[in-house]
């Protein structure tokens, strides 16, 4: 099954770096609506050993046809080596909002 919307997480490091980004998103519209979780506490293996941080998380609600464009756009403009981008379906809703 084909699925025209995503939503999609990204982890970042900073009030100021998380606001820039999404800002970059919607006025590159690549996404339509991104929503900033400030406070995640993250664990996570890295180079071998395991990390914590705190971080903010953005969740990008988008079309699925622009999945590509985003994750380029985001690794432009993220701070991090390999930033997490993760995308999943988004399987129903309201077909208003999704619209």
């Amino acid at each position: 099954m084909e699925y025209s919307h995503v939503v999609v997480f990204i982890t970042i490091d900073t009030p100021s770096n998380a606001q820039k980004l999404a800002d970059k998103l919607l006025s590159a519209r690549k996404g339509a609506c991104v929503n900033i979780i400030p406070k995640v506490s993250s664990q996570y293996w890295w180079q071998g050993k395991i990390e914590k941080a705190d971080e903010l998380m953005l969740v990008v609600k988008t079309r699925a046809a622009l999945l590509d464009e985003l994750i380029t756009a985001v690794k432009q403009n993220h701070p991090y080596t390999v930033p997490e981008i993760i995308a999943l379906p988004i399987i129903g809703g309201n077909p208003d909002y999704l619209a």
